[in-house]
């Protein structure tokens, strides 16, 4: 079974569908995982495609915000640089 679109026919790691969003349903497996492996439960090749896929979408998060967080520096460092610039072009009357 497939946990990305919940289909059957392949296993996770070979789905060509894009993950799916974090839904209750998703926590509720994720929390059922985690407990089984804090028990020493053995896991079914499945719950193993979805940790892998739970981890490489927290991966693919953390990129997108990093970038973000990049360019709200790149912003803010160049609105720094103009603010910094305008009190000496106003002594000089290069406005």
């Amino acid at each position: 079974r497939c946990y990305n679109y919940r289909g059957i026919g392949h296993y996770a790691r070979n789905c060509t569908a894009r993950p799916r969003r974090r839904d209750a349903a998703y926590l509720q497996t994720q929390l059922l995982i985690a407990q089984k492996e804090e028990a020493r439960i053995q896991l079914q090749a499945e719950e193993y495609d979805l940790i892998a896929a739970a981890s490489d979408l927290d991966e693919i998060e953390e990129v997108n915000a990093n970038c973000i967080l990049m360019a709200n520096l790149q912003q803010a460092s160049s609105s720094v640089l103009r603010l910094t610039a305008l009190p000496s072009m106003i002594q000089t009357n290069q406005l």
